[in-house]
């Protein structure tokens, strides 16, 4: 009842799906957006890109992946509290492109499964986020087969000075900011510092960040009372695994609690009009995570596991970023940057009432370079640039027996011997301007990815093979039209094609996803490859905004987890556990599609409603069987009344899911149905609401309250159920 309502409110309304459209703020004409990487108008744009640039969105939310959430622009999974997996279009983790400050994060270790990735970029230092939806393989190469989330932090501010002399005085500004929430007694710290004068700029951003165990909504469904409950956890007394009783306190999910610190420092240096020195460089490191998930199995009664923790996340990055505009000659803007990032993630494990600890561990250095021209003519503008990523992979892993202290091998969760992996590209982007108010772009991209691993040790799993080699070659493309009518009408219709290689993690993974099901390393695997049409329709008046957008994604050569034979094995020993063999597998035919609808109108000049709403869909098909895509999600969307005058801002909004049945589950893949009714994941609303009030020039205060109705409910593949009723209070100082 509470999502048909939702439903209804939202088709009763004006409808606005603008291309560049932000449901938090009120609707602008021409957006400036960096989906090319240089500043370009929305407009000219034809593929579907959200802007996201409320700082109330962006920096009032617990983490970076929860600012996709509510916006209800992206479809964002969990398996524990420290995470969030952004699903884009039907497409999640490794095919779906992260990008910070223009950096790829996706490593050669992403996974298919899903990621947390995310969280490691400080949403208190966010200045904008932007998503790109469908195939963006020109512009961005292999693994842009859903769509692009750029990451973009606050830049370094210079002090110009009325001053005549040439040399301006030194100024010092920041912020200061805290948050408390309830929820999950979350409290962050944080604090940035810009020092500049009319040349150099130096931006120091510092957030520490604690939460501790999530606590559930109380209210569930009456066909599901149980759905969710902590009613139990493992504590280690007198050197023996104890299971607890958690019945007390069913809500508190145990054991679910983090931290995380962020360090951030940029430099500027601008000699002249023309010319930008950025150096930027960002660590982020969390504490031991547990795999919530995992921790809640049980098989016979009992718990599976005593331990399962993520040890801590660690990237660290330092880019440099060379700017220049008004060239002499054909281009007339060049930005070049040169990165390096080190990448730490770790998995530790121990079964209940077992000594034996495992212990595996993955360490990647990137290294990435990119340089890009642009020339603008009167009626056209032309993009080329050139692109390298080198991934070095190094996993190890041991056991160790707790109660003697011996340690012993165990199977690595990649190739243990030398594994690297290198992309390199060349591409251009063509915008051609044409009368009528229509706007061509065109793009070609030749990509070329090369992958070796090393299987070192191949005795514990009795590999049939010591190495896995992957040469790929591919070109992507995209074709499209837009027309701007100087009436509001927009009208853009675009072709795209999507590429993405076989990484580390799809070549050389073992790994038990859940107990009795190992995924094992297939050597065989080729290149993805995704053909995308989509229309989007919209129409812009000072008063309103109304639109759709339509997409069908072709998925050829789709990886998709499926039964395997390991030496002819169809189960094998792993871990003292009889497990069914699964592997990455290319399946000959996917198909996505959808679509996604979004409105505003304003009431009065500071009083805006704005929704939206996406159905996807993805099916693949098995020799002859036709079979669910996994990481589908079910609808979602939501409705936002705000209002905005002078000093205080408010918002009242819902934000809901759809039903995700169980017959539309993929039970082989990353869904995840064992976290689940027995019906599938039932469909939810909450209600939430948000205040800010600017008390001086330099003090702000911030209250919300998340989930108003203490709703239990869970993302649908999620493995932990969301936060109930909580409240949350921030205040920042700016001087």
């Amino acid at each position: 009842m509470r999502l048909t309502l939702s439903v209804l409110v939202f088709f009763s309304m004006s409808l606005n799906l603008l291309a560049q459209s932000d449901t938090t703020t009120k609707q602008l004409k021409d957006v400036v957006i960096y989906a090319n990487k240089f500043p370009t108008l929305s407009k000219n744009i034809v593929q579907r890109v959200v802007a996201l640039t409320d700082k109330v969105l962006l920096q009032q939310q617990a983490n970076t992946a929860d600012i996709l959430t509510a916006s209800g622009q992206v479809f964002v999974q969990k398996s524990q509290s420290g995470g969030g997996s952004p699903v884009v279009r039907g497409f999640e983790a490794s095919r779906v492109l992260l990008m910070v400050d223009g950096i790829r994060m996706n490593s050669a270790i992403f996974r298919a499964g899903h990621l947390q990735n995310i969280i490691t970029v400080d949403n208190m230092i966010l200045d904008r986020v932007e998503i790109l939806y469908g195939p963006s393989s020109t512009m961005y190469g292999s693994d842009a087969l859903g769509g692009v989330v750029n990451l973009f932090t606050k830049q370094p501010q210079l002090f110009i000075s009325n001053v005549a002399s040439k040399k301006a005085p030194w100024k010092i500004g920041g912020n200061v900011a805290y948050r408390n929430g309830n929820g999950q007694n979350e409290n962050r710290q944080h604090i940035d510092i810009n020092i500049a004068n009319n040349k150099w700029a130096y931006l120091t951003s510092f957030t520490k960040s604690s939460f501790g165990d999530m606590r559930q909504g109380n209210q569930r469904s009456n066909a599901y009372p149980d759905f969710g409950k902590r009613l139990f956890y493992v504590a280690r007394e007198n050197n023996t695994d104890v299971v607890k009783d958690n019945s007390a306190s069913v809500n508190i999910q145990k054991l679910s609690g983090y931290s995380q610190t962020d360090l951030l420092q940029k430099v500027l240096f601008k000699p002249n009009e023309n010319t930008e020195h950025l150096l930027n460089v960002q660590f982020s490191n969390s504490s031991d995570i547990n795999r919530y998930d995992r921790l809640t199995e049980t098989s016979k009664g009992l718990p599976v596991y005593s331990e399962w923790y993520y040890g801590p996340q660690v990237r660290n990055m330092v880019g440099y970023k060379l700017t220049k505009s008004n060239l002499n000659g054909y281009f007339q803007k060049l930005t070049a940057n040169v990165n390096y990032q080190h990448l730490e993630e770790s998995r530790i494990s121990r079964k209940f009432k077992s000594n034996n600890k495992d212990y595996r561990f993955e360490a990647v250095d990137l290294f990435g370079l990119n340089v890009d021209l642009l020339h603008q003519g009167k009626s056209s503008e032309l993009h080329v640039g050139v692109e390298s990523y080198y991934n070095n992979v190094g996993s190890t892993a041991y056991r160790n027996n707790i109660s003697t202290n011996v340690r012993s091998a165990i199977t690595t969760r990649y190739s243990d011997g030398p594994t690297n992996m290198a992309n390199q590209a060349i591409y251009a982007q063509h915008t051609q301007f044409l009368t009528g108010n229509w706007v061509l772009n065109s793009g070609l991209r030749l990509n070329n990815v090369q992958l070796n691993a090393n299987f070192k040790d191949t005795s514990l799993m009795h590999f049939p093979f010591t190495d896995a080699i992957q040469k790929n070659t591919a070109i992507t493309g995209n074709l499209g039209m837009a027309y701007n009518g100087a009436d509001g009408l927009r009208v853009a219709f675009g072709a795209s094609s999507g590429f993405r290689a076989p990484n580390v993690d799809d070549l050389t993974k073992v790994f038990d996803t859940k107990t009795g099901y190992v995924v094992a390393p297939n050597k065989d695997l080729k290149p993805e490859y995704t053909y995308n049409t989509e229309l989007n329709v919209s129409k812009t008046t000072s008063n309103y905004s109304i639109g759709g957008s339509l997409f069908y994604t072709w998925f050829k050569n789709a990886l998709v987890v499926d039964k395997f034979k390991w030496n002819n094995a169809s189960a094998i020993l792993y871990q003292g556990v009889m497990s069914d063999v699964y592997a990455s597998q290319n399946k000959a035919k996917a198909v996505v599609y959808g679509f996604n609808v979004n409105g505003s109108v304003n009431f009065t000049p500071n009083t805006t409603l704005a929704a939206t709403y996406t159905y996807t869909k993805g099916t693949y098909q098995n020799g002859l069987i036709e079979m669910p895509l996994d990481h589908i999600p079910p609808t979602f969307g939501r409705v936002g009344l705000k209002h905005d005058v002078k000093k205080f801002s408010a918002e009242l909004f819902t934000l809901f899911n759809g039903w995700k049945r169980m017959k539309d589950y993929n039970l082989n893949g990353e869904d995840n149905e064992i976290y689940a009714t027995k019906d599938g994941m039932p469909a939810w609303q909450i209600w939430n609401i948000n205040t800010n009030y600017q008390l001086t020039k330099k003090l702000n205060f911030s209250f919300q309250i998340e989930n108003i109705a203490d709703l239990n409910y869970r993302y649908f593949a999620s493995g932990i159920s969301a936060l109930g009723r909580n409240y949350l209070v921030q205040a920042r100082y700016s001087f």
